[in-house]
C-alpha cells in the first residue's frame, strides 16, 4: 500500500490515513492509493474508516496538477468525482474521522461518507471553490445538493460559505463532533457498532437509497468532462 495512504486492519476494521503533505493535497497518486486501499478493504470486509493528520482531513485538490494544465485539471477532478461514488455505493460502513480542516475536495469526503465525526476547535469545512475563482463542477454541486441542508447548500456552493465543526453538522458536513483526543475511540466505537448490522442489508439499502444520486453523479461527471474540457 502507498505511503500516501497508510492502512490498518484490526478486528474487521480498516482505517485509511491519508499522508500527503501538510494539508493532504488529493493528488492522482492520492486517488489511486485510495482506490487501492477500497479495493483491499472490500476483500477484507472491513468497516471502513477514513482519517488524515492531526488538524487536517484535506485541504482539497493539488493545486500544482489542477494549474499544470486544463487535460490535467479535468483528469483529477473526473478521478476524484469517480471516487466520491466509490465511497457513496461502497458495500461496507464508510466512516470519516475528521480531525480538523476539511476543504473542497476534502470536504466532499465528508459528503461521500456514511457516517462523518468532526473535532472541537478552529478548523474551517466547508467548499470554498468560488473563493478562489473556481466555478463549482456539476458533480461536487450535486454531492453537496443532496447531502447538504437546503439553507447550507445555497450559502455553501454559491457564497463559498466556511463551517466552524458545531455549524458543520447544522449545515450537513457532519454528523458529531467530539473533543480532538477522542475522535479516533469516538470513530471506532462507531464502526464496532456498524459491524453489527448485517452487510447485505446495508449494501442493498445504501444503493436503493443513493440510486437517483448515483445516476445524477454518472451524468454530471460526463458534463463535466465536456464542460470542463
Amino acid at each position: 500500500m502507498s505511503e500516501l495512504i497508510t492502512y490498518h486492519l484490526e478486528d474487521g476494521i480498516a482505517t485509511l490515513t491519508l499522508n500527503n503533505g501538510k494539508v493532504n493535497a488529493i493528488s492522482p497518486d492520492v486517488i489511486a492509493a485510495f482506490n487501492a486501499a477500497l479495493d483491499r478493504a472490500s476483500e477484507d470486509r472491513a468497516v471502513v474508516i477514513v482519517t488524515g493528520q492531526p488538524g487536517i482531513l484535506s485541504g482539497g485538490y493539488d493545486l500544482k496538477v489542477m494549474t499544470a494544465s486544463p487535460q490535467a485539471a479535468v483528469s483529477l477532478v473526473t478521478a476524484g468525482s469517480t471516487l466520491a461514488r466509490r465511497l457513496l455505493s461502497h458495500p461496507f460502513p464508510v466512516i470519516v474521522a475528521c480531525p480538523g480542516h476539511a476543504v473542497a475536495k476534502g470536504a466532499f469526503l465528508l459528503l461521500s461518507a456514511d457516517y462523518r465525526i468532526g473535532v472541537e476547535g478552529p478548523f474551517s469545512i466547508g467548499l470554498n471553490e468560488v473563493q478562489i475563482g473556481m466555478t463549482m463542477h456539476h458533480a461536487g454541486i450535486e454531492l453537496a445538493r443532496d447531502r447538504l441542508r437546503r439553507s447550507a447548500f445555497h450559502r455553501s456552493v454559491i457564497n463559498g460559505e466556511m463551517f466552524d465543526p458545531v455549524s458543520a453538522v447544522d449545515a450537513g458536513f457532519l454528523d458529531k463532533v467530539v473533543p480532538a483526543e477522542q475522535l479516533l475511540e469516538t470513530a471506532l466505537a462507531a464502526a464496532r457498532q456498524l459491524k453489527k448490522i448485517n452487510m447485505n442489508a446495508h449494501r442493498n439499502t445504501k444503493l436503493k437509497v443513493r440510486k437517483t444520486l448515483l445516476d445524477t453523479l454518472d451524468d454530471a461527471i460526463i458534463r463535466d468532462q465536456e464542460h470542463l474540457g
